[in-house]
């Protein structure tokens, strides 16, 4: 993400730069133990905003800490906003712990799926069924176009538009014909899985929305839920209308980098930003990467709003915790402890989903 580092490159970072780079996930460079588990560097984290604890707090107490409002506006849960952020609004565990599971599984299950666009697209077209495929520990292979029909056996296939047609296979038939062929296990596929996006479709290429692509709509359920979400930031009077979605899942390692959300018509409006798994660090600079980041904790169930100013403002994350000690997704393992859901399981245990929802026009 950063390129070569360099002595005296510190000097040329953006302040936005250095607290992604303060953040994110290093490991410690201990030759002797390399055959030991990579240890993750320790981080300060003393400056990071807790809103849990920031709740948990004012509940009690009626106390905030500098700089932290209390927004009152009705909604059912606390919300919280930035004194030098207006347009920002953090809700602590907004979702359910019963819709958390619900979204984790529509998610990984659901969104990826045809006509729906992934990140996968560009290199093997639209794929079908991938977590069934991968908890079925099947296998995508390459093919080159012939007249020959594949097996029977094979449980969908794809066109990527080029050379070659991608298929899912049992393992066995997969790898006997892998002296000729490509093999992409769909595990992997799922685990390279970044983004899927749901309603209006987003043109990467032109960076815009494209109302040709076809697409479905946002699920009637997940609308209303952003809708009731989004109520703390509307202006009076204003119902939020969902048009489009951006899903986007995260790995160890995994980072998204500062960016804008510029691309909808009003930005009056906000985005609606659910997590959803392990815990993350979120950056909220300014207008300017060169304006210091605030970093606060989001945890699985917390709810952002990002109207009005707030949407002019650079923002990422640099980090997600997937060890035992930081996820902390104990409540959502104690749901998925069915049999049925252990794919569904092992994948929360290590990753984190964001779903953020926009009004278009």
């Amino acid at each position: 993400m950063y390129g070569s580092e360099r002595a005296g490159d510190d000097a040329e970072r953006t302040a936005f730069r250095k607290s992604e780079k303060k953040y994110k996930l290093y490991y410690e460079n201990n030759p002797k133990s390399s055959k030991k588990k990579k240890q993750p560097k320790q981080v300060d984290l003393s400056e990071v905003l807790d809103f849990k604890f920031i709740s948990e707090l004012f509940n009690q107490k009626g106390e905030l800490p500098p700089g932290v409002v209390h927004v009152n506006c009705g909604f059912e849960r606390s919300v919280f906003g930035l004194e030098n952020r207006p347009g920002f609004y953090f809700i602590p565990g907004a979702v359910t712990l019963d819709e958390q599971c619900k979204w984790i599984r529509e998610s990984l299950a659901n969104f990826p799926q045809p006509p729906n666009r992934t990140n996968h697209n560009v290199i093997y077209g639209t794929i079908s069924n991938l977590f069934a495929a991968a908890k079925e520990c099947k296998i995508f292979v390459e093919e080159e176009r012939s007249n020959n029909d594949l097996d029977s056996d094979s449980s969908g296939s794809v066109s990527n538009g080029d050379c070659g047609r991608w298929t899912f296979h049992e393992e066995d038939i997969a790898r006997s014909r892998g002296k000729t062929c490509k093999l992409v296990p769909a595990s992997v596929l799922l685990r390279k899985l970044r983004w899927s996006t749901l309603g209006l479709q987003f043109n990467w290429s032109n960076q815009n929305y494209d109302v040709s692509l076809p697409h479905k709509k946002i699920p009637d359920a997940l609308c209303q839920l952003a809708k009731r979400m989004a109520a703390p930031a509307m202006p009076v009077g204003e119902e939020f209308l969902p048009e489009a979605a951006i899903v986007n899942y995260f790995g160890s390692g995994d980072t998204l980098g500062g960016h804008l959300d510029d691309m909808e018509a009003d930005w009056s409006k906000p985005i609606v930003s659910m997590s959803f798994g392990c815990k993350a660090i979120f950056l909220l600079g300014g207008k300017s990467r060169e304006d210091e980041p605030l970093a606060m904790f989001l945890r699985s169930g917390d709810v952002v709003l990002m109207a009005g100013e707030a949407r002019e403002c650079f923002h990422g994350v640099p980090r997600i915790f997937t060890d035992e000690e930081n996820a902390e997704i104990t409540p959502l393992e104690s749901q998925f402890s069915d049999e049925d859901d252990r794919c569904f399981l092992n994948y929360i245990r290590t990753s984190r989903i964001n779903i953020n929802i926009r009004q278009v026009f």
